[in-house]
């Protein structure tokens, strides 16, 4: 993201709602409060933070000393579904005139609860960017469709595990809009445990409880199976009663079912029961004391899947609450119960054993990353947010001859002569190619690249191939989010500020990707060829031009301006032939199909290209391939030729090898196994000794760019980053 221009603090309101997001919330408002320099905070406190039930948690906010600039009551009580409804009515009535009063530039706005997306509502509608924590996570419940639709509220995402990344993207946010910084939680959480605790455990469970032995007990009613849930609550005090170890049970949020969950507690005498501590709140630094050194956590709070696995302590994970939850080896899941043995045997099982600490949700340093990223939010950009995704127009129904069906991409190679469209399983393999002559005009090769894509989509019909997609591979400088041509080669005529995605899509009702052929080759080598699995490397494409694609750290680069991996203009001597680009001493001058067929005409033209045993036909041009042949049957000009051409891409190898140092360097195109040799002498004599143990090798691959232009389709559609 571009950092902002103008020099004005940037006026951030975080909205709490209760004691758990305020856990995640207030290291942030703490950052934010140290640098008065950039932010203005506004503190806004509704949601059951102001319940006497509950424990009036918005002392704790005030103890952090932090201004409360408006308490808003927004919960109608009931503890049942329609309270619910009432109260996110409650909080869209009384919000607009906060909102309206503060103006803010941004507001924070945390996870997953009804409170929660009467802000997204509010801010969205009212025009305010939205920053929201934690999206991307699965857990159970109506949880999961209140997160994600926050998410798609949302303009801004800060997400905690690599998973929660990639779900972000494949619901189409924007990537560059996205930071994998960690849990805000963890930056307390990590450097917690160290404190004095013993005087924490004995005010909550008494003086004669030690470390490691009592229980933390949290459970929260499920709000999509209200009965259920309480009957689960029911069995698991049942089983702590029998198992009769110290227990401190935390009161359960606001969410309905949570009255009748208080009713069972008292019912069974909880609160007077020797070995039970019943608390409504516990301070977040003091109860991160207690989970860091229980015995066990049980219950179905996210806590327990999250926070406590920084800790190793054993944790139990009660019904379908955080069913998809990313977890530590510290947690044991009871999907279900019908009688409390199930739970009791659970509690036998992971009572006072000590798990490795796991580090899934952080590594204590989200905040300083959230912080630089609110930093460079530009306030000028369009507040309209944009999702990226092709568009579909129409759904195929799931049926039995779908699912028999082989997956496959249409992938359209435009090259300088030819145009080809292929239909590309997912295994790699091409069903069926179509090739035709690549017409001069806009109009003609627009009416062809239809014509032929519609035909093989019919085909692709009989063929019982399900088509994902449509992948274009295309010379020159291509805008790959907009699906656009920026600017052509020389060898594609009338290619200039093409958009390509619109007329196929709208044709084929399918979705359209576009990228630049060298771009592609290196989509093809990460997806089927020598590049698969590799974190790090570089596709020299060899051909008419010189082209190439870098994968790093398993992504493919565009660069600022989608000019990356141009790498046929690095230069190589500065008094050197002159380059199509308009420069000259570029490895394209040397190197190319081109290149080589200039030097062929000259050889030719002055009578020293034909030897014994060659021939070249009146009606045929002199190309590159004739000086090979020429040079293969003991032409010295021509392996002297060769050989320079060769040489000038060593230096470029050479040059990529000191600026980008990937782990393999893969020549593919026709020309490719004619350099290989003259490369990998070049890199021996004037490469880096920590260089030169990088690998280059030929590609194996017969068709990188139609590989490539399918691996785009079969990549997002089977959800992988691209």
């Amino acid at each position: 993201m571009e950092k902002k221009e103008n020099n004005r603090k940037l006026r951030v309101c975080v909205a709490t709602c209760n004691r758990a997001d305020y856990s995640k919330l207030a290291p942030i408002m703490f950052g934010i409060k140290m640098e008065p320099e950039f932010f203005e905070l506004d503190v806004v406190v509704l949601g059951s933070h102001l319940i006497d039930d509950y424990g009036n948690t918005y002392r704790m906010i005030e103890q952090d000393d932090f201004d409360i600039n408006t308490r808003l009551h927004t919960i109608v009580r009931g503890e049942d579904e329609a309270a619910m409804v009432e109260s996110v009515g409650l909080a869209l009535v009384k919000l607009p005139d906060v909102l309206n009063r503060l103006k803010p530039d941004i507001m924070i706005v945390h996870g997953d609860r009804f409170d929660a997306l009467a802000l997204a509502t509010s801010a969205a509608l009212m025009n305010i960017r939205i920053l929201h924590i934690e999206g991307g996570e699965v857990s159970g419940t109506i949880d999961d469709s209140i997160r994600h639709a926050i998410t798609k509220l949302a303009h801004y995402h800060v997400c905690c595990t690599r998973s929660a990344e990639q779900h972000l993207i494949s619901m189409c946010e924007d990537h560059d809009r996205i930071l994998l910084a960690g849990c805000p939680s963890y930056d307390k959480l990590l450097s917690a445990k160290n404190k004095d605790y013993m005087s924490i455990i004995r005010m909550w469970l008494g003086d004669d409880v030690k470390s490691k032995d009592y229980i933390v007990a949290l459970q929260h009613p499920v709000t999509t199976d209200i009965k259920h849930s309480i009957k689960m609550f029911e069995l698991t005090l049942d089983a702590l009663i029998s198992f009769n170890k110290r227990t401190l049970v935390l009161f359960p949020n606001i969410d309905a079912g949570s009255k009748e969950m208080v009713r069972v507690m008292r019912k069974k005498g909880i609160e007077h029961h020797p070995n039970f501590r019943a608390v409504k709140h516990v301070p977040f630094d003091q109860f991160i004391q207690l989970v860091a050194h229980a015995g066990c956590m049980i219950g179905n709070s996210s806590c327990g899947v999250r926070e406590v696995g920084a800790f190793g302590t054993p944790v139990i994970n009660l019904g379908t609450r955080q069913i998809g939850r990313e977890t530590g080896e510290n947690v044991l899941h009871v999907r279900d119960a019908d009688t409390q043995d199930k739970i009791l045997q659970a509690l036998h099982l992971q009572f006072g054993k000590q798990y490795p600490c796991s580090k899934i949700y952080g590594d204590g340093n989200a905040v300083p990353r959230i912080l630089k990223f609110l930093k460079s939010i530009d306030l000028q950009e369009p507040l309209q947010k944009k999702f990226c995704f092709p568009p579909v127009k129409d759904n195929i129904s799931q049926d039995i001859d779908h699912i028999l069906e082989t997956l496959s991409a249409l992938a359209v190679d435009l090259g300088g002569t030819n145009l080809r469209v292929a239909i590309v399983s997912m295994k790699g393999e091409i069903v069926k190619k179509y090739t035709q002559f690549n017409p001069k005009t806009y109009e003609e090769r627009i009416n062809l690249i239809l014509q032929m894509c519609v035909e093989a989509a019919a085909e692709a019909v009989k063929l019982n191939c399900r088509i994902l997609g449509v992948g274009i591979s295309t010379g020159g400088r291509v805008n790959p989010r907009e699906g656009i041509v920026l600017r052509s080669t020389k060898l594609i005529q009338e290619w200039n500020s093409v958009d390509l995605r619109t007329p196929l899509s709208d044709t084929l009702h399918l979705p359209v990707w576009v990228d630049n052929d060298g771009n592609c080759a290196a989509l093809a080598e990460r997806k089927f060829g020598q590049g698969k699995g590799l974190e790090n490397f570089v596709t020299l494409i060899t051909g008419t031009g010189i082209g190439g694609g870098i994968i790093h750290q398993h992504e493919l680069i565009h660069g600022s301006s989608f000019c990356a991996a141009e790498l046929g203009h690095i230069v190589v001597s500065l008094d050197g032939p002159d380059c199509s680009c308009g420069s000259h001493g570029c490895i394209e001058a040397y190197a190319s199909g081109m290149a080589l067929q200039r030097e062929a005409k000259k050889l030719h033209d002055e009578d020293q290209l034909l030897v014994e045993g060659m021939s070249v036909p009146k009606d045929e041009a002199v190309g590159a391939l004739h000086l090979i042949q020429a040079a293969k049957l003991g032409n010295a000009k021509a392996q002297s030729i060769l050989r320079t051409a060769g040489t000038a891409l060593g230096l470029g190898v050479v040059n990529i090898l000191h600026t980008m140092n990937p782990s393999l360097v893969i020549l593919s195109g026709v020309l490719a196994s004619h350099y290989i040799h003259t490369v990998k002498d070049v890199i021996r004599q004037q490469a880096l000794s920590s260089v030169q143990d990088v690998d280059v090798v030929v590609s194996d691959l017969v068709e990188p760019a139609l590989l490539g232009a399918a691996s785009m389709v079969l990549d997002y559609t089977t959800r992988r980053i691209y």
